[in-house]
């Protein structure tokens, strides 16, 4: 008899540890799961059990009772926070532990590109329903506090230009004046206080400077071209040249409502009697016509050294590159090669 307990006592020391190191291999081996990319929610005032079973159910762990039983015999089911999360796949469930002790909450994302309007920016916020905007207008209310940036460009009408292109994550509860004032204090953070020493050095202030590199950056393209781009901006300003940069025709046309969103500049916008038609006035517009990033930035504040009056496209390539010239006759041969190259491409596209 006694013989017979001690082999059952074996057999279950066997069992319980073959069931322990199973556990210990199920807790610490990731599990793929599709769930990555979505938010799980795990609501306030979960029990344990709660938050295995939903955890399971959601195929981010495979098994309950290991989990179950890990939180019972560390205590650690106190620590369990509630919360929207978004597990990586794959993950152990000793890391989905881990993180349900750190606590995460859903984030929602707005990206702003290089060169966006206000009113790009605007409708982008728009397609954000948490952020609770009745209409685009009401964003673009919201980024004429100026306050925000009165100390760097005491005479702006609006953000034009001070909202830097980045991606900004913040939780579902954001109002939309946060977001906005998170996206200034990120210029604000990239602009650095010697750049206003700079601006000063080019006879500039800090709001010229954020203009010419609104004007680069709806121009280049390619981040190596934005300080030659710079050049001719500055060597045209100083021969008292206009401009001429087409995206600022664009946008006197839209700051009247007239813009046809189409693609095309047609003879209205040219003939827009406005001081930000760059055609028709010769200097800077009066502010920012986009948002630049920091390259065009850094080229507004050190272009490059050239005797350069005009750029043009290359039409061999398809990155946006171009062609710089220092005279007029020149130029013209550039344009002519590039509207030769037009017409061929549309001739061959049959239109």
């Amino acid at each position: 008899m006694k013989r017979i307990l001690l082999i059952v006592f074996l057999a279950l020391l066997v069992i319980a540890g073959g069931a322990t190191a199973w556990a210990y291999r199920d807790l610490h081996t990731p599990t793929r799961h599709a769930k990555h990319g979505q938010y799980v929610e795990i609501p306030r005032g979960s029990s344990p059990t709660a938050v295995v079973n939903r955890l399971a159910s959601e195929g981010i762990i495979k098994h309950k009772w290991p989990l179950a039983l890990y939180l019972k015999l560390t205590a650690q089911a106190t620590e369990l926070k509630a919360g929207e999360y978004d597990f990586p796949s794959p993950i152990s469930p000793v890391g989905v532990l881990a993180r349900l002790r750190e606590g995460q909450q859903r984030m929602l994302r707005l990206t702003v590109i290089e060169g966006w309007t206000r009113w790009d920016i605007a409708n982008a916020m728009l397609k954000i329903p948490e952020l609770g905007l009745a209409d685009a207008d009401e964003g673009l209310r919201l980024m004429d506090n100026v306050d925000l940036i009165k100390d760097l460009d005491p005479t702006a009408t609006n953000l034009e230009g001070y909202i830097f292109p980045d991606t900004y994550d913040f939780p579902p509860d954001t109002k939309a004046a946060d977001v906005i004032k998170m996206m200034v204090k990120r210029f604000r953070r990239e602009w650095k206080p010697e750049w206003s020493q700079l601006a000063r050095e080019l006879a500039m202030t800090p709001r010229q400077v954020v203009t010419v590199a609104s004007l680069i950056e709806t121009e280049a393209k390619l981040s190596d071209e934005r300080p030659l781009v710079a050049s001719v901006i500055y060597n045209r300003l100083r021969k008292d040249m206009a401009l001429a940069v087409d995206s600022s025709i664009i946008y006197a046309s839209k700051l009247e409502g007239k813009w046809r969103n189409d693609g095309k500049v047609y003879k209205s916008d040219v003939e827009r009697r406005s001081p930000y038609n760059t055609r028709l006035h010769a200097g800077l517009p009066p502010g920012p016509i986009a948002a630049p990033g920091k390259s065009s930035l850094e080229a507004a504040l050190y272009p490059a050294t050239t005797n350069y009056l005009y750029y043009v496209r290359e039409p061999s390539r398809d990155d946006g590159a171009h062609n710089f010239y220092s005279n007029e006759q020149d130029f013209g041969i550039g344009v002519q090669a590039l509207r030769n190259w037009e017409a061929q491409r549309d001739a061959a596209a049959g239109k």
